[in-house]
């Protein structure tokens, strides 16, 4: 394996806009990252996804086509 090809790994730490951090990993040159939405507050991970009642898909594409 080469020698001083590989970017240099460092621990950054990432804030998202809900407030929280946490520190990982990167290559990227910098101190701290900036995202949107973690963990913390996407509603996937939080319970509050909404579901999306496909069940009226159906029903209107037999309609649509008389099956």
């Amino acid at each position: 394996m080469n020698k001083d090809i590989q970017p240099n790994y460092r621990e950054v730490t990432v804030t998202c806009a809900c407030g929280a951090q946490f520190v990982t990993g990167t290559t990227k040159d910098c101190t701290e990252i900036k995202v949107e939405i973690c963990n913390k507050c996407h509603p996937f991970y939080t319970g509050r996804q909404k579901l999306v009642n496909s069940g009226g898909r159906v029903d209107k594409f037999k309609k649509r086509y008389n099956i």
